[in-house]
């Protein structure tokens, strides 16, 4: 049985795990999460230009969203995914 793309066993040929800097912030989206398919096709979706498609893939993650209560804003998972997002942002400023 072969692998599924994207996985440890079957590195995706834009796997960039191994070329990350060594202080380079990251952030990783698993197969477990719920909204993960969603999310990468919206970004795949914005990275291509795809303004429509991308509106309706939000809108999808919302509708999937509406009926699940929120994160509270001082969870710790949700107060560290800003800090890297945060991170990413800073890191890309010093290395321009």
């Amino acid at each position: 049985m072969s692998q599924p793309i994207g996985s440890k066993a079957n590195k995706s040929q834009f796997d960039c795990y191994d070329h990350l800097a060594e202080d380079e912030p990251y952030f990783v989206i698993r197969a477990d999460d719920p909204l993960s398919d969603a999310l990468i096709e919206l970004h795949a979706y914005i990275g291509a230009g795809q303004s429509g498609a991308a509106h309706n893939k939000l809108a999808e993650i919302m509708e999937l969203t509406r009926e699940r209560p929120p994160r509270p804003s001082d969870s710790p998972k949700y107060r560290e995914t800003f800090s890297i997002s945060q991170a990413m942002e800073s890191w890309r400023r010093e290395k321009n």
